[in-house]
């Protein structure tokens, strides 16, 4: 397995988030991007479940993860409330389109 980094600017190692699972950080993002759907699905969901959420916005835009949250909530686990609060507040302030 490549090495963990939390430099996630080093495109051929693993994010510390994917701890599980051995894919590079230029990997993600290209599955996150043009990936088929449940790969992307499943990866954002690791993602937002283990990342910090300052790190999220290199992968993701907040668009995206307004889009796939009703989709993604049981795969979350205890950060489910944590992603729902964050976009339904950027919704109620005028920043996210609903």
């Amino acid at each position: 397995m490549r090495p963990l980094t939390a430099d996630l600017s080093e495109l051929d190692k693993r994010p510390y988030f994917l701890w599980d699972e051995d894919v590079s950080i230029a990997e993600l993002k290209a599955a996150l991007h043009d990936g088929p759907e449940p790969d992307r699905l499943r990866l954002l969901g690791k993602m937002l479940r283990e990342a910090r959420d300052t790190d999220v916005w290199q992968f993701v835009t907040p668009v995206e993860v307004a889009r796939a949250l009703p989709v993604l909530g049981r795969r979350l686990g205890r950060r489910r409330s944590f992603w729902e609060f964050l976009i339904h507040g950027w919704r109620d302030d005028g920043l996210l389109g609903a």
